[in-house]
């Protein structure tokens, strides 16, 4: 196998065991309630527009979470390719 091939396996399982948004603490904000009807609507109007703000602002948080966790996976993943080609190496070196 080729040290390329090598390394698009290694990042291959590296995706398939990553550490989910969810268990790295990136939690999606439910959704807001929305009554049926409009008079529903207009009598709870306050907390409706308070729910939905923050709906906003936590989706806006989640998002920030993602990017976050998908930048430390990416520079694990990088990290750990480097280090499997170091492997691969020692073992080209080695004598049989």
């Amino acid at each position: 196998m080729s040290h390329a091939r090598n390394a698009k396996w290694a990042l291959a399982i590296l995706a398939l065991g990553a550490t989910s948004p969810l268990s790295a603490g990136c939690n999606p904000p439910e959704r807001p309630y929305l009554p049926q009807s409009s008079a529903a609507m207009r009598a709870y109007a306050d907390l409706l527009r308070a729910d939905f703000e923050t709906y906003l602002a936590d989706a806006q948080a989640y998002f920030r979470c993602l990017d976050a966790e998908r930048d430390r996976a990416f520079r694990e993943a990088a990290q750990v390719t480097a280090q499997y080609g170091a492997f691969l190496d020692a073992l080209r070196k080695a004598p049989p």
